[in-house]
């Protein structure tokens, strides 16, 4: 069983220290990145790739600092990504960083992380995250790229229709949740299935 509990965090608004600048830590801040443009991150490494450089110098909100990683680092941030290719290293981040309750992922290592960085697909303001429960990061890249193709990109209209229809609504909360959810009852119709065809 799946018992993670997902949320969506306004990276933007948090500090984020992503420990590595090689492949996976380039990987890493490409996800971030990809879902929140402007998430505040701050990356240690003793040498970054190229890739992860081209990355970081078209993000105003990526800071970089080329030095071993040391629990200094850690003040101030409330999210930590440890993703060098040293596992002893990344076990020290991930021990200092719940000294301190930080919440931490610890790249290619599930028992050691709080949080995955899952799947994401992005249509307009619709955001639907895919978890594995770590257990293949592949698949959930899979079923992201499928949903991608799917899912129409004239959701956003309907969203933003369905917004401004919430705001002339008037009455109390459960009459807004019944108007919405009659609004809306059409989006998902159950197919009865017949069993002779």
């Amino acid at each position: 069983m799946n018992h993670l509990y997902p949320i969506f965090l306004k990276a933007h608004e948090l500090n984020i220290l992503l420990v590595g600048g090689g492949f996976v830590g380039t990987e890493k801040l490409e996800f971030l990145l990809k879902s929140s443009p402007n998430a505040q991150v701050t990356a240690v490494s003793k040498a970054f790739n190229p890739e992860f450089l081209e990355l970081a110098e078209l993000a105003e909100t990526v800071t970089l600092i080329e030095d071993v990683f040391d629990e200094k680092y850690l003040g101030g941030k409330h999210i930590v990504i440890a993703a060098t290719n040293d596992k002893a290293v990344n076990r020290q981040i991930r021990n200092e960083s719940k000294e301190r309750f930080l919440l931490v992922n610890v790249a290619d290592t599930p028992e050691l992380c709080d949080f995955y960085l899952g799947g994401i697909v992005t249509k307009g303001n619709l955001k639907i995250a895919i978890s594995t429960n770590g257990k293949s990061p592949t698949a959930a890249k899979r079923i992201r790229q499928l949903l991608e193709e799917v899912l129409p990109d004239e959701l956003d209209d309907l969203l933003e229709n369905l917004n401004t229809y919430r705001a002339t609504l008037k009455g109390d909360f459960e009459y807004k949740v019944k108007a919405m959810n009659e609004a809306t009852e059409g989006l998902v119709k159950r197919r009865s299935l017949n069993s002779e065809g």
